[in-house]
């Protein structure tokens, strides 16, 4: 339980034992809903249940804060409290409740402000990406990738139990057409005057395939027949981009549960029947399959759907919804929670048929849909759109070739997934305290600087050298039992005030599917390092002052270190 929650509980008993002799008429007890104070001399926390209370138990919003603060039991939390403008309730911390904060770091470790999510609320399906195998990933699939790792790291942190899903589209004409503008392009590259129709793929990468299957096989395939060679080039290109999409996410560092095939959905059971079966039996078990037109429908306007669904054409071709019904259902037959999709904005028509299938089935708002907007590429403050080495649009694995995994990472996280990022190659590429990520893994870095200096000869070598790992470094330094008394200082209380703060935001990270939320919190808290820094000396203090200081210094290292963790960028030990 972090400050924030002890102290809720504080006040909770305040108004209970204040609702027990009669001082207060409330039949239900108000939530505490404490916050920061905008000004720090308004204290460390503040309550408006006063204010919030008025209207219930009838009296004026200061008197009801008069009886909660005259209720509030003994405790060695709060330093002072006291009753400002029209009824705020502004606590004072006692300082060892903050220095409590640097031990219990030091003593949790990666385990610090780690949650716990109830049975039934906790197995979440997060499916991310998912770009169809006929192309190389773009910069938009870059921003997925790092808002779903991200994700699942910290609603893992948070207590969810998350199985991370790629959905692989490798069904339907799309994947004829990618194996046919391949075989048109190796035709062209052995002399062959062929046309490229219009509904293939044009990409220099097509012609890169193209050439790969010349290097294996020469112009065996010429003369073929164009239904087979159609065929064996769809499914070798096919297995080459998705190799290619695996490696570039494996470099990113974004590991799936499962590379889930679409193709699988059409394949029967052990009882003959597909996903894309059961699903639809479910369906129309429930009443919401209709025929019309020769087509079979499903009457997704019975779910606020604009209009009703086509699940089977009038030719028995299946669309590409049924494949969606069947995904869908499939997830849920694997004993989920919820069902979390990150998409891109351009999918939003999709969500209310894809919601309406989930309801019909009895799973309503079972189905959760994330957003994400564009990445706008920038160099010095001038629109890039094109990649310098194939004129065409820069592609995932380019950007991270130039500017690298944690500026990737970070600048990609530095937004709500609901709002465009503008992202400048040249400032991500920067080594000073204009690049967000490098000011955050600097404050790290200097902070495990300071450890080094602090230790003797032999482990600061063997810490430089990356033979001694830096918790263990910091353990030699400082023992557990220090006397934190002196840490005092403004400076000092804003650190441990803001690393108190961690767990909660974690949790409201994790629910809200707000990642990026951790991308500021790391450049403040790095931000409040660099002024303690500047502020309170450390190694050259008289012992008492310097190992608390080292504790304090060490305790934010490890949680600069699990933020970044939790955002996928690593947290270097020098710089």
């Amino acid at each position: 339980m972090d400050i924030r929650e002890s102290l809720e509980k504080i006040i909770e008993s305040a108004l209970e034992a204040a609702r027990e002799d009669g001082s207060l008429s409330l039949e239900t007890v108000p939530e505490p809903a404490l916050e920061r104070p905008r000004d720090e001399a308004n204290g460390d926390w503040a309550s408006t249940v006063a204010m919030r209370s008025a209207k219930l138990a009838h009296k004026n919003p200061r008197e009801i804060a008069q009886i909660i603060v005259d209720h509030v039991p003994a405790n060695d939390m709060i330093a002072g409290i006291e009753i400002a403008g029209p009824g705020f309730i502004n606590i004072r911390l006692d300082n060892a409740t903050l220095q409590g904060v640097v031990a219990a770091v030091r003593s949790e470790k990666t385990d610090f402000g780690k949650g716990e999510i109830p049975e039934g609320m906790r197995k979440i399906n997060l499916e991310y990406i998912s770009a169809n195998p006929t192309g190389p990933m773009h910069v938009g699939h870059g921003r997925w990738a790092a808002l779903g790792d991200a994700t699942a790291r910290v609603m893992r942190h948070a207590g969810y139990d998350v199985y991370e899903e790629f959905y692989v589209n490798d069904h339907g004409t799309q994947m004829d057409n990618f194996g046919e503008s391949v075989a048109v392009r190796y035709q062209q590259i052995l002399g062959r005057d062929v046309d490229l129709p219009e509904s293939c793929y044009a990409g220099a990468y097509v012609k890169d395939i193209a050439q790969k299957i010349i290097d294996e096989d020469g112009g065996k395939w010429l003369d073929a027949d164009p239904t087979e060679r159609m065929k064996n080039f769809r499914e070798r290109a096919y297995r080459m981009m998705l190799d290619d999409q695996r490696r570039v996410c494996d470099r990113f560092g974004t590991h799936f549960d499962c590379w889930f095939s679409e193709r699988t959905l059409y394949v029967p059971d052990e009882n003959g029947k597909s996903a894309v079966d059961r699903s639809f039996e479910a369906m129309k078990e429930k009443g919401y399959v209709y025929e019309k037109d020769g087509a079979i429908w499903f009457r997704s306007s019975a779910f606020d759907d604009e209009k009703d669904r086509v699940l089977i054409k009038a030719n028995g071709e299946m669309t590409y919804f049924m494949s969606d019904v069947a995904y869908h259902y499939n997830k849920m037959e694997r004993g989920f929670d919820r069902l979390i999709n990150i998409w891109g904005a351009d999918h939003h028509g999709y969500i209310a048929r894809c919601e309406a299938m989930l309801a019909a089935w009895g799973w309503p708002g079972v189905l959760e849909i994330i957003l994400g907007q564009l990445v706008n590429l920038f160099r010095d403050g001038e629109a890039v759109r094109m990649s310098k080495r194939t004129g065409e649009m820069i592609t995932f694995e380019e950007l991270i070739d130039e500017v690298g995994v944690d500026a990737t990472r970070f600048l990609m996280l530095s937004k709500s997934s609901d709002q465009p990022i503008d992202f400048d190659i040249e400032v991500a590429k920067k080594k000073d305290a204009s690049n967000p990520v490098y000011y955050v893994q600097y404050a790290h870095a200097r902070i495990c600087s300071i450890l080094r200096k602090a230790a003797n000869e032999a482990d600061a070598a063997a810490a430089e050298a990356g033979e001694m790992p830096m918790d263990e470094l910091a353990d030699k330094i400082v023992p557990d039992n220090v006397d934190l008394s002196a840490l005092t200082h403004p400076s000092e209380l804003a650190l441990m005030r803001k690393m108190d703060e961690f767990a909660s935001l974690v949790a409201l990270a994790a629910r809200d599917r707000a990642a990026f939320r951790l991308t500021h919190y790391a450049q403040d808290l790095a931000a409040l390092f660099h002024s303690f820094y500047t502020n309170c000396r450390i190694v050259g203090e008289e012992p008492a002052v310097r190992d608390a200081r080292l504790a304090l210094a060490d305790s934010v290292r490890i949680v600069l270190a699990l933020t970044l963790g939790l955002l996928g960028v690593s947290a270097p030990v020098k710089m």
